[in-house]
């Protein structure tokens, strides 16, 4: 029996490696977005954890804390909005990603059914020639049967 040779394989396998590589891409981004968030959450909780830590104080030593603090919470509330717009943009990139990984791999699905229903017609085909060639031999050789049979009665 021949060997199934698909003509769309060379397609199917780019289209399989290019969906590897978009994967390994999103997985890329999916971390950097988890970074991102725990640099933002461990920045929120930096300030949280010095308001508690001020407001347990006394009046006096508050007050001078206070101060410091304000001055400080600009940059640091600067720092976090980059950080929740880094996050966004992330986000917005990742999804971006997500849709062309679904992309190709429907694609690729569509590939893979037509692949399956290609092997099938050729199995198929190559089980009808086999059974032509059984018959054909089956044939010839009851017609060769035949053949000497005929020729012994007529001797």
């Amino acid at each position: 029996m021949r060997r199934f040779v698909w003509r769309l394989q060379r397609v199917f396998d780019i289209k399989k490696r290019a969906e590897q590589v978009k994967r390994a891409e999103l997985f890329e981004l999916t971390e950097r977005l988890t970074n991102t968030r725990g640099v933002l959450l461990m920045q929120q909780r930096i300030l949280e954890s010095i308001i508690a830590d001020i407001s347990k104080k006394k009046s006096i030593e508050r007050l001078y804390e206070q101060e410091f603090f304000l001055k400080y919470s600009a940059a640091s509330n600067e720092q976090i909005k980059k950080l929740k717009n880094k996050v966004k943009e992330l986000e917005l990139q990742q999804s971006k990603k997500l849709a062309e990984v679904l992309k190709l791999r429907r694609f690729n699905k569509g590939l893979e059914r037509l692949r399956a229903e290609a092997k099938k017609r050729f199995i198929a085909e190559q089980e009808k020639l086999e059974q032509k060639e059984l018959d054909d031999g089956a044939n010839i050789s009851f017609t060769r049967k035949i053949h000497g049979e005929l020729s012994t009665i007529e001797k």
